[in-house]
Parts: C-alpha cells; structure tokens; sequence
C-alpha cells in the first residue's frame, strides 16, 4: 500500500513537471525572438502570406474595378472609391465614408449574386491580437450600415487582417493613417 502511495506521489510530480514544461519552452521560444503572435499565428492559423488560400478564395476571385463597370472606374461615382479609412483607435464610420458606403449597398440591392469581402486593417501600433479585433470591427462597422440600408447577409463576408497587410510601409502618422481602413473586394465566381 505505501509503495502504490509513492509511486501515485511520483507520477503526479512527474505530471506537473511535464506541465511546466511546455510553458517554459513557449517562454523559450518567446524569448529567442520569435513574438507571441508568430507562435500563435504557426499553431493556429496556418495563413502564409503569398501562399495561403481562404475557402472562400478557392471558390471566388477578387474583381477589379474595370471587370466591375465603368462606375466603378468613373472618379466622380461614390462606386470608384474602394476604401474607407478610419480615425486612430476607432471602428466609427466618418461622415465623409457614408455615401460611398451607402453606394456600395444600392449596388448590392440591385445585384443580389454579387458577393463583397470587408478586409479590415490596423496600423500597426498595438498587439497583433488587438489589431486583428480592431480591424473586425472597423469591417463589421461597415457591414452594419449596408446591412441597415438592406443588403443581405449572405451578400458580405468579413475579414480582418490586422497590420498584417499594411497599405503603406512606413512608421509615420501618414503612413498609418493609409493603414486604419476597410477594403471593399467584389467576388466574381
């Protein structure tokens, strides 16, 4: 009976030694260079820039403005502008965003087959998990107010990119201005 106590003592310190265990070769990892974000991003996303492919893009191709229509390419049309860019730290829609955003959504009315990806995006100031929830929002944001003006759900998707896809490469107020938006991706099948 005293031996099964001691080997029960010794196979529950051995378990929580093995427990320790991967947390310190997490910390290890962490501490070698490698960000939390890179670790987790490797276990769970499997996204690869340049390499990866999303369902949806296996069964949808991204449109450009000129397969769309000439209102599309037409500067002084709402529809040309595909992008709506965002205050610092905010997802609120500015004023100037709500017609072209109001455009989109009469488009999509009048075309219930056409499909449009919301990508959101962050500068690239805070952490990657705060700039992929940050850059969700900013797409749900606008997700919102075309599904206000009555276009269908199955109509958008929304994606978040976070600062993974910065529009401009450098670390100033300009540069991540361009980078806080939401880009508007038509889906041809």
């Amino acid at each position: 009976m005293r031996l099964n106590k001691t080997y029960l003592a010794v196979a529950m310190a051995a378990a929580l030694l093995s427990g320790c265990s991967s947390t310190e070769e997490k910390a290890d990892l962490l501490e070698g260079g490698q960000s939390a974000a890179a670790v987790e991003g490797a276990a769970t996303s499997g996204y690869s820039e340049g390499t990866g492919i999303s369902g949806s893009e296996m069964m949808a191709s991204e449109l450009s403005p000129e397969e769309m229509g000439a209102e599309f390419t037409d500067p002084m049309n709402p529809l040309s502008k595909h992008t709506i860019y965002f205050m610092y730290d905010s997802s609120q829609v500015q004023q100037d965003f709500i017609p072209v955003i109001a455009a989109h959504a009469q488009y999509l009315l009048a075309h219930p087959a056409q499909r449009l990806v919301l990508q959101g995006h962050a500068d690239e100031r805070g952490s990657r998990e705060y700039n992929i929830a940050l850059g969700e929002q900013r797409a749900k944001s606008v997700a919102r107010m075309m599904k206000v003006q009555g276009v269908a759900e199955g109509q958008l998707e929304v994606v978040s990119y976070g600062e993974e896809k910065p529009a401009a490469e450098g670390h100033d107020e300009a540069s991540w201005q361009l980078n806080r938006r939401v880009e508007l991706i038509y889906q041809g099948r």
